[in-house]
This record gives C-alpha cells, structure tokens and sequence, in this order.
C-alpha cells in the first residue's frame, strides 16, 4: 500500500508502477534498495504495490555509509517507512567508505554495491532494484563526455545489470517528487545532493539547467536517449570481441594476424577483455593503443610494460605475461 488513504491513481504514480511492473521478475523476493529520498520512496511505494499484484514477496535494503553526523536516524526512518509500505524484510547494513586512492563518490559507490551484494546473499532475493531516473541517466552522460569517456561511461546504466534492477530510467525526477506528493509521501532530502563539492551535484543544479534553458528542455531527454543508442552499439563490439578472445586467445598469445583483420574497436576490445580475464589489469584507452600499435604500426619495436603486464610480439603473435607469475 503507498498510504492509508488509498489516493487517486494520477499520472505520476500510474507512470511509475508501470515502469516497475514491467521489470519485475514474475516470482520470488526483490528488494528494493531504500535511502529515503524521494526517486527510492516513490520506488519503494510502487513496488510494494505492484508486487502484491504479482504475487511476489519485496523487500528493502538500507544502507547507512556513515559519512553525515546523524546517518543513523536517517536510516532508520527510511527502515519505517519501508515497513509502513508493507516491505518485508527490510535490511539496514552499515558500511565503511574508504576513499583512499579514489574518490569519495565512488567509494560510497562500491561500498554501497558491497552491501547490496550481501543483502542478496542474506535474504536470498533474486534481485536490488534502484531508483535511478532518466536525469541521473542525463548526469551520467554528461559527465561521461566531461571526462572524455569512451563508450563504457557514455552508454551510461542498464535497466538491468546482472541482479540490478533499474525501473525508472525513463521517469523524470520531478514525476517521482510528485509521486510521493500524491501517495502522501514525505521523502528525505539528502544534503549532498545539493553540496558544490560534488561533481555530479554541480551538472544537476548548474549544467544541465544551463543547458535546458539555453538549447531547449529536451537536452536531459536526448542525453538519455544517447546513452541507450550507444548501449547497443557498445553490447554488439563487445559480443563480437568477445567470441573473437574465445577462438583465438590462448595462454596469453594472440596472432596480430588476427587482431589486424577487425575494426579498430573490436581490435581495442579484445586486447582490454583478454588482459582483464587473465591478469585482472584493466587498461586504459592509451595504454590499449599502445598495445595495439605492436598490431598496426609494428616497426621492430621491443617489448611494452604495462602496469600489471608485459607485452611483446614474436613472429607475429602477441604475448602477454604478467611480471613475477608463471
């Protein structure tokens, strides 16, 4: 139930059921994963409803990162208001942020997937779905772009991803807002997200503003649609890069022959994908050409070290190796 009083189903909330009907699984437990602001509680509301519906159980998980003074009844009040909703279990997990060697945004990140990771494992759900919407999805690109990302930031987040489930891509953060207004919801109002500090808060209050006001509203509506057209793009490369490490890469040797014959981004694919699988380094995009360019522009160049790996070519194979394993 989203309130006591039954309110009238208008389009903010018919809208947002929709989304999360569509990509609930048909049985089993979900969680939804609940922070108390408004896009999660609009969430959490329309998934304990719908999965009533379904006949399916829904949860929540509650993650406390410890890093505002009070964070506690934060979580706690969220916890609540899961409860209230008819969510059940409702987790609240408690996880240390350390942002040592990155930043503090991402380090609340894989602190707070860790924990999404252990609340499936507890609970035994199938799934964690997420109150992402097509503005964060807008943020994402933009920053992305910022950065000078290749396609792995720019395609932006998945609907779903492995057990991530994210049903409101394609609802505006205001409809959510409004949602909660008419269910008689009142949402928390996170103090980061209005902290300069913040990359990610100045594009949502100042850049993208900047934009809509100065190209058109719809600039948030065709960042989004960017990142899916270049999701697909992106998940075809790499299916074609994939198969192509499954035939020929083997004990870390591949033929420049073969890595000659594709299109550089596949080529830059297989070289990213093969070093991840056998040495767990991820390179970055130079380093990558600098590995392909033993494939392209091959002069008698000698061997390349990498961080966490060694590239060399002999009689037109690449061999990987990484320093000090056998």
């Amino acid at each position: 139930m989203e309130s006591v009083h039954r309110p009238r189903l208008t389009p903010a909330r018919a809208d947002i059921r929709r989304a999360v009907r569509e990509l609930l699984p048909s049985e089993g437990l979900v969680l939804v994963g609940l922070s108390g602001g408004a896009d999660s509680l609009a969430l959490a509301a329309a998934t304990a409803f719908e999965a009533g519906r379904a006949g399916i159980r829904a949860g929540a998980v509650i993650v406390d990162h410890n890093l505002q003074t009070g964070s506690a009844d934060v979580a706690e009040r969220a916890a609540v208001a899961a409860r209230q909703l008819g969510l059940d279990p409702v987790l609240v997990l408690s996880v240390t942020v350390d942002s040592a060697g990155t930043g503090p945004e991402a380090a609340a990140r894989t602190a707070r997937y860790a924990a999404f990771d252990l609340a499936l494992e507890r609970t035994g759900a199938s799934s964690v779905l997420l109150g992402h919407t097509l503005d964060d999805q807008a943020e994402t690109v933009l920053l992305g772009l910022s950065r000078g990302s290749g396609p792995t930031s720019l395609r932006g987040m998945a609907a779903r991803t492995g057990p991530i489930l994210r049903p409101l891509l394609g609802i505006r953060r205001a409809q959510t807002r409004q949602f909660c207004a008419d269910a008689g919801l009142e949402p928390w109002s996170d103090p980061q997200n209005f902290d300069p500090r913040y990359a990610r808060v100045r594009v949502r209050e100042t850049v993208l503003p900047l934009l809509e006001n100065e190209l058109g509203p719809g600039v948030g509506v065709a960042l989004a649609r960017t990142a899916d057209a270049l999701r697909e793009d992106s998940d075809a490369l790499d299916e074609l890069a994939r198969t192509m490490l499954q035939e020929h890469f083997a004990n870390g040797k591949i033929a420049t022959s073969v890595l000659a014959s594709v299109p550089a981004a596949v080529r830059q694919r297989v070289i990213r994908f093969g070093v991840e699988a056998m040495y767990g380094v991820w390179l970055n995009r130079v380093q990558t050409l600098a590995v392909a360019a033993l494939v392209t522009q091959w002069h008698g160049q000698g061997a390349l070290s990498l961080p966490g790996i060694r590239v060399v070519r002999q009689d037109g194979i690449l061999i990987f190796s990484a320093p000090g394993l056998t």
